[in-house]
């Protein structure tokens, strides 16, 4: 009973208004905030309405999905965006000079974090409330969130019971964060994309080349989404994917992902992040199923080509003549980043009976572009 009350005096001890969290900021500190659906939505509001007294910080993510403010021209004198992936809301800033993108595989980013070459001072994430131990999971989000955390000068936490507890290496204790703020609100969600006659003919031909048995991970995009739903006819599907979406549950509760034939990590679905909605958060939430871990472990090529007919399913925004792919940008314009698709490309292409395949519909608005090059457009990075 004494240490679980040495966890709870902790807790209490650093429990905050949000003013009084944001006060600990300094002028000119990197400040990198939680990705996707784990952005701490609260806090980020907070720092643009509520913190007058920074000027000059460097704002770090990935990926976000929901509030972006300090990405408006109006901040730009408080607040300069550095991306490492592109999302929609922060893709104007990056196109007028705005905002910065770094490219960087996700696997990699952890590591560039831990030795200072990308320096964090303040880390601002999304939390469960403490277990009865004492530890806060991450949730949706762990990439390289628990990573930045560990660095961090300063960690900020909102505390959100609507936070899926995640198993995994997704824990912190509250010992290793400085301030909580306690707010409670919706997850931020991402609903599974509409289907198109395109996207579902596209799934049907990738279908045919997924074997039963097979270890997969599932990019962005509509095309892989409707890859899912044309799998239910399969048997033992794995998962070991960056990305976890809620496709996944419907093949789960089918019966086709049980994850028992995998080469590692045998039995479970493997993860950094989900992006889905309320069910997708509720099927993750206290399941021994499922575990996430950051990207220097899930995106690593090497842990990647150990699964046997590891299926690497990921979607393009053109391919050339020689099988050039550029899933990035758009000419000399960023339209999201390297991400993980990569790092699973590669690991794919090294595994046991693997394939790496690239979706790609193919024209562009309406037919009016075709999306297949005889060379690329001059400004892509390439893979």
């Amino acid at each position: 009973m004494a240490k679980n009350v040495t966890h709870e005096r902790i807790y209490e001890e650093k429990k905050m208004s949000l003013e009084e969290a944001l006060a600990l900021i300094k002028t000119g500190d990197h400040i990198f905030i939680g990705s996707a659906c784990g952005e701490p939505q609260y806090l980020v509001k907070g720092l643009v309405e509520k913190a007058s007294h920074l000027s000059d910080n460097e704002i770090l993510h990935v990926h976000t999905l929901g509030v972006a403010p300090y990405a408006e021209p109006r901040y730009s004198e408080r607040f300069r965006l550095n991306a490492f992936f592109v999302g929609i809301n922060t893709r104007e800033a990056v196109a007028e000079g705005r905002a910065d993108y770094t490219p960087v595989f996700l696997s990699e980013l952890p590591r560039l974090i831990s030795r200072g070459m990308v320096p964090i001072d303040v880390a601002l994430i999304q939390v469960t409330p403490p277990d009865e131990h004492g530890f806060c999971s991450l949730g949706v989000s762990v990439e390289i969130t628990k990573t930045a955390a560990r660095m961090a000068k300063l960690v900020i936490a909102q505390v959100n019971r609507y936070m899926p507890r995640v198993f995994g290496d997704s824990f912190v204790h509250v010992s290793e964060i400085d301030a909580f703020v306690e707010h409670d609100e919706p997850i931020l969600e991402a609903p599974l994309p509409e289907e198109d006659i395109v996207s579902e003919r596209i799934a049907r031909y990738v279908a045919e080349l997924v074997e039963d048995e097979s270890t997969l991970q599932i990019g962005i995009g509509s095309i892989p989404n409707a890859v899912l739903g044309a799998l239910r006819e399969k048997r033992d599907l794995g998962i070991h994917t960056e990305l976890l979406t809620e496709g996944v549950v419907d093949l789960v509760e089918e019966g086709v992902v049980t994850c028992e034939k995998k080469t590692i990590n045998r039995g479970k679905i493997i993860a950094s992040f989900a992006m889905g909605t309320r069910r997708l958060y509720d099927f993750i939430d206290n399941n021994p199923m499922v575990e996430f871990y950051e990207s220097d472990y899930v995106n690593d090529p090497f842990i990647i080509s150990q699964h046997e007919k590891m299926v690497a399913i990921n979607q393009a925004l053109e391919v050339d003549l020689t099988g050039q792919v550029c899933s990035d940008s758009l000419g000399y314009r960023f339209y999201s980043g390297l991400g993980g698709q990569a790092d699973f490309m590669r690991g794919a292409m090294r595994s046991k009976y693997g394939k790496a395949i690239t979706v790609i519909p193919s024209t562009a608005k309406e037919g009016e572009i075709s999306r297949i090059k005889q060379v690329l457009s001059e400004g892509p990075e390439l893979f």
